[in-house]
């Protein structure tokens, strides 16, 4: 019987210790990457609603999205009219703005990515979906818990000293499904500016995700930005010239 009850326990143990969240089988780069990876997938198609939130007025956009890849995301404005056909291009670390009303588009300097997009609490790099976390940062775990059934897990990720980055650090909170459920931007000083949190957490495509992100600066709380993911594909097929500038012009698409 004794003999039983060990194999019972060894057999337990090796049930639990392929679980994919356990943070002995996962670095904190792994974790970081993971959860970018979930949020892209291969290729992605959204539809979005971007509430820009002020203590005296409040206003929302519709959007639609795409993205391949690591470093290809397209963004384009449906509604209001007054903004429908305002396209943003990420393509292989350079970004493009389109506007209808002047007909022109205008390359993005690396110096304004951290700069608001659309006058929303986003920045352009935020809207980008950029995957530089990833590679241009270090990171470390720093806590774990279990929550709701779930490992959390906490990781600090600084930039290295070459990495064109305007934060100091940024401080990622990940669940064992790959939900990014924090997001923290701390400047060089040690301060919190800004953080993103996700909520409504529910299936699309087949997959887990927060269908809505809150950005919102420390300093002035009244003040929020929310992107509600309205709907969302995973690996889905792409014709070839999404992701070019002639496309970016495109309001059709």
């Amino acid at each position: 019987m004794q003999r039983k009850y060990n194999w019972l326990a060894i057999l337990l143990v090796a049930a639990f210790s392929v679980c994919p969240a356990q943070a002995q089988e996962f670095s904190a780069t792994e974790l970081v990457r993971k959860a970018v990876d979930h949020y892209r997938g291969l290729t992605s198609y959204s539809e979005m609603t971007m509430i820009i939130h002020r203590p005296d007025w409040e206003r929302s956009m519709t959007m639609r999205g795409w993205t391949q890849g690591d470093e290809q995301t397209l963004v384009r404005v449906v509604e209001p009219k007054k903004d429908a056909g305002n396209g943003t291009l990420m393509l292989d670390g350079k970004m493009w703005t389109f506007s209808p009303k002047i007909n022109r588009v205008i390359k993005v300097p690396s110096s304004m990515m951290s700069q608001n997009w659309m006058g929303s609490d986003f920045s352009n790099k935020d809207i980008s979906k950029t995957t530089d976390i990833v590679d241009q940062y270090a990171h470390t775990l720093i806590d774990q818990w279990e929550e709701g059934g779930h490992q959390i897990y906490t990781i600090q990720s600084v930039p290295h000293e070459d990495a064109a980055i305007v934060w100091g650090k940024e401080v990622l909170v990940i669940r064992d499904d790959w939900v990014l459920l924090e997001q923290q931007f701390w400047d060089q000083d040690g301060v919190l500016l800004k953080s993103m949190k996700a909520s409504d957490i529910k299936v699309m495509s087949g997959r887990t995700v927060a269908t809505k992100l809150r950005m919102s600066k420390i300093e002035t709380p009244g003040e929020w930005t929310e992107l509600q993911t309205l709907e969302i594909e995973f690996d889905v097929d792409l014709a070839s010239n999404v992701f070019t500038l002639s496309n970016l012009r495109n309001p059709r698409q």
